[in-house]
């Protein structure tokens, strides 16, 4: 009987490891949490469920630290979340994708083209509105759903079409930071400010001391988030800047070591946290307003819209080249994925308007505009993949 149970444990064990190293596996969990998030909120328990996410973890007695635990989850969760994507953004510029002009130029404008056009499509619909602060929203790419959609395609996608996405969303990652840094934070208090910069100078130096990455590093790093969380900067910011600060062998190492954590415990988390919508009427009667339209247009049209475009008139004069292997017509279903806004696209809608009714009706459109473009981009792909199948055997 032990020997049974532990073989058993033993599959299971083996069987969740599979799962994670799996492209496909992050989209899969982060939709199942959003489903069942949406499931509760619209149940009996609907208002215990709001209500943990909402508990205020130190009962209103401390000031200068998030107060509930869907903030915890929004400031310190997404900071590491920060952190992880601030050093893959470093390792692309450096070493990766983004390293050479030649590489940097497709994936730079095309995700240039990909936050501009949706941001002026947003704001046309948007504008005089009160909404009109959201233009931040559509702007956004999920890594983790674009790659998922584009690997449940298996060899039918290039991987030079994946480096591709990826180093878009990449790019795309570092232009929403930029918006919430500039656009999303709070009034600048410049004591902190001064405090944020000298505890940054002070990692940057005892980094290029230290060789190994360690508790002093977490610890400087769990002060530079407080000192940023205060300065009215958006503390997720902290996690870009504690990023850039070390030393380029420390990425590879600390990047799969947080893999796992960030992208199976802190963002389904997230999504657990920032889906809980209740379907009312008058939540699916919002979907016709010009804010939801908006986040419709920049997500569904604005995205693939831009990405071509620029990627158009950058062949055209030469001035990049198409990855190996691909074609223009994949380079379209590539920005058909990067409109799936999700994660990134619900984050800013948080920060971009305070009224909670608000939160949710953007909230539920990103979701379905993202399922959209998730539908949209696979068909388009599938599609493309068996026509020059077709013509190859012709």
């Amino acid at each position: 009987m032990l020997r049974v149970t532990r073989r058993i444990k033993k599959n299971l064990v083996s069987a969740a490891l599979r799962f994670m190293k799996d492209a496909r596996s992050i989209g899969i969990l982060l939709l199942a949490c959003t489903f069942l998030s949406l499931i509760i909120a619209n149940s009996p328990w609907a208002a215990y469920y709001q209500n943990f996410w909402h508990w205020d973890v130190f009962g209103g007695t401390v000031h200068f630290l998030p107060h509930s635990i869907e903030h915890w989850v929004n400031d310190a969760g997404m900071a590491v979340f920060f952190f992880l994507a601030g050093m893959e953004i470093k390792r692309e510029l450096t070493t990766g994708e983004l390293s050479t002009r030649e590489q940097a130029t497709l994936p730079i404008g095309a995700a240039l083209g990909g936050m501009i056009v949706p941001a002026l499509l947003y704001s046309l619909l948007n504008k005089g509105t009160d909404f009109r602060n959201g233009w931040g929203v559509p702007m956004a790419t999920d890594i983790a759903f674009s790659l998922g959609i584009a690997s449940l395609l298996g060899k039918k996608v290039p991987v030079s079409l994946k480096i591709f996405l990826t180093a878009l969303a990449i790019v795309d990652d570092l232009g929403a930071i930029i918006v919430i840094a500039f656009f999303y934070g709070a009034a600048v208090n410049m004591l902190w400010l001064l405090l944020t910069l000298v505890v940054a100078a002070l990692i940057y130096f005892i980094n290029k001391k230290i060789t190994t990455f360690g508790w002093v590093q977490i610890v400087l790093g769990i002060v530079l988030w407080v000192c940023m969380f205060n300065s009215g900067v958006h503390a997720t910011v902290a996690g870009v800047v504690f990023a850039f600060l070390l030393p380029q062998a420390w990425l590879n190492p600390l990047e799969h070591k947080l893999h796992l954590p960030v992208y199976f415990a802190i963002m389904p988390v997230f999504a657990l946290a920032n889906t809980a919508i209740t379907l009312q009427a008058d939540a699916v009667s919002a979907l016709g307003s010009s804010l939801s339209t908006g986040i419709f247009a920049g997500l569904v049209i604005g995205k693939p819209l831009g990405i071509s475009l620029f990627c158009y008139f950058l062949l055209k004069y030469k001035w990049a080249k198409l990855p190996a292997n691909t074609s223009f017509q994949q380079i379209i279903g590539a920005g058909m994925l990067a409109g799936i806004g999700f994660t990134m696209s619900i984050f800013i809608a948080t920060l971009a308007f305070s009224d909670v009714q608000v939160q949710q009706t953007a909230k539920l459109a990103v979701l379905i505009a993202s399922l959209i473009s998730m539908a949209i981009g696979y068909i388009w792909l599938q599609n493309i993949s068996t026509r020059s199948h077709n013509k190859s055997l012709a």
